[in-house]
C-alpha cells in the first residue's frame, strides 16, 4: 500500500505562482511513474504532469507546458508540482497518484485526497 497526502493549494490572483506537495509514504516497490492529475468544477480528471520514478523523464499536457514543473524529491520521498502563470483555467482539486507510466488516471492505482487551487481573474 502506498499513502500519498498533498499540500499547498489555495486561492490567488491570476498569473500568481503555488507548488503543490505530495508526501510519499508506505511500500513503493513497483511504482513507476508519479503524476498530477486535477478535476475542474463540470469536468473528468484530466492528466497534468507526471514524472519516471527512476529516470525522472517527464511529461506535461499541453495546457501547462513551460508554466508547470514537476519534481521528485526520492530522498523526502515528496513530489512536487511548481506552478507559474497561474490563469483561471487551472482552477481543479489537483490529485496526486502512482502508478504506472502513462497519462491515462485509470494507469494510476494509488491517490490522494486532492487539494483545491483556485485562480481569481
Amino acid at each position: 500500500q502506498v499513502q500519498l497526502v498533498e499540500s499547498g493549494g489555495g486561492l490567488l490572483q491570476a498569473g500568481g505562482s503555488l507548488r503543490l506537495s505530495c508526501a510519499i509514504s508506505g511500500r513503493t516497490f513497483g511504482i513507476y511513474s508519479m503524476g498530477w492529475f486535477r478535476q475542474g468544477p463540470g469536468k473528468e480528471r484530466e492528466f497534468v504532469a507526471r514524472i519516471n520514478w527512476i529516470a525522472s523523464m517527464t511529461y506535461y499536457a499541453d495546457s501547462v507546458k513551460g508554466r508547470f514543473t514537476i519534481s521528485l524529491d526520492n530522498a523526502r520521498n515528496t513530489l512536487y508540482l511548481q506552478m507559474n502563470s497561474l490563469k483561471p483555467e487551472d482552477t481543479a482539486v489537483y490529485y496526486c497518484a502512482a502508478g504506472r507510466s502513462s497519462n491515462n488516471p485509470s494507469a494510476y492505482d494509488y491517490w490522494g485526497q486532492g487539494t483545491q487551487v483556485t485562480v481569481s481573474s
